[in-house]
């Protein structure tokens, strides 16, 4: 495929006709998420209405927490999802009054969006006192996981999966770390089964967000076409639950969230 003339594009409407067949997929995403790094959380938030936030804390519940888990985050960003497992545990321990010392770990490919998630995590202990558990933030890749075999009870990953060069390698990764009878939790947008709800959200998707996203975040790279368009060529919910069942997960299960536009896939390793 012919490389953009601009240098500082990532994507373009060649690359975009299929972006998960892109050769060098990983690095051109490393590169746009390093640019729209300072901008992400506030398109965020904007362009889901809030409910990004919703679908993190409905991926932390079906996580079913104990007080004694520890947790990996991986494609963390900017760490919102961490966070809320961090927030949590805290819960937990305070409830059943369990002092749990194990790290919450938030990992990401894109080492630009690292500082912003500690920063976070800094200010809102500073705040509110609200996490006495470390966080641990770890540059790394989600097919390569720097961690040994059955370190961690859950492994969740917000919106990366579809990010990743070879989804099938990082869920089995995903399982390699996991304790018996931990939890992964992959939480990802999906397109609405209703005719109708589809054709919207895909105006939306596509023709609104892109330009408004771009104008907020001042993006070169094209991050705001790639992710209409890496979400409509993405596999679907039976080949995510598929892939799951090949890594060795058991007890797939699948809970869409706001009519479709998001779901999220849980697993279980025996």
């Amino acid at each position: 495929m012919p490389e953009p003339r601009n240098s500082s594009t990532v994507w373009n409407d060649a690359l975009l006709a299929n972006p998960h067949e892109v050769a060098d997929k990983q690095t051109r995403v490393r590169r746009m998420f390093a640019a729209i790094a300072s901008s992400y959380d506030l398109n965020n938030r904007l362009h889901s209405l809030w409910m990004d936030q919703y679908w993190r804390r409905r991926a932390v519940q079906l996580a079913n927490l104990k007080p004694t888990d520890s947790v990996l985050d991986v494609a963390c960003g900017t760490g919102d999802l961490t966070l809320k497992f961090a927030r949590a545990l805290r819960m937990q321990n305070a409830k059943c009054k369990v002092q749990n010392d194990a790290r919450v770990l938030g990992l990401d490919y894109t080492f630009e969006m690292l500082p912003i998630a500690y920063r976070k995590s800094a200010t809102i202990n500073h705040q509110r006192s609200t996490i006495n558990s470390p966080i641990l933030w770890l540059n790394g890749d989600a097919m390569h996981l720097p961690l040994p075999d059955a370190c961690v009870d859950v492994v969740s990953i917000a919106f990366g999966i579809r990010n990743v060069a070879d989804p099938q390698l990082a869920i089995r990764e995903f399982h390699r770390v996991l304790r018996p009878g931990g939890r992964v939790i992959i939480l990802e947008f999906s397109l609405p089964n209703n005719p109708v709800l589809r054709a919207l959200y895909n105006f939306y998707f596509r023709r609104v967000l892109p330009v408004t996203a771009t104008i907020i975040s001042g993006d070169c790279t094209g991050a705001y076409k790639y992710l209409p368009e890496s979400v409509n060529t993405f596999i679907g919910r039976e080949r995510m639950l598929d892939m799951m069942a090949n890594a060795g997960f058991v007890d797939g299960s699948q809970f869409p969230l706001t009519f479709g536009v998001c779901v999220c896939y849980r697993g279980v390793k025996n």
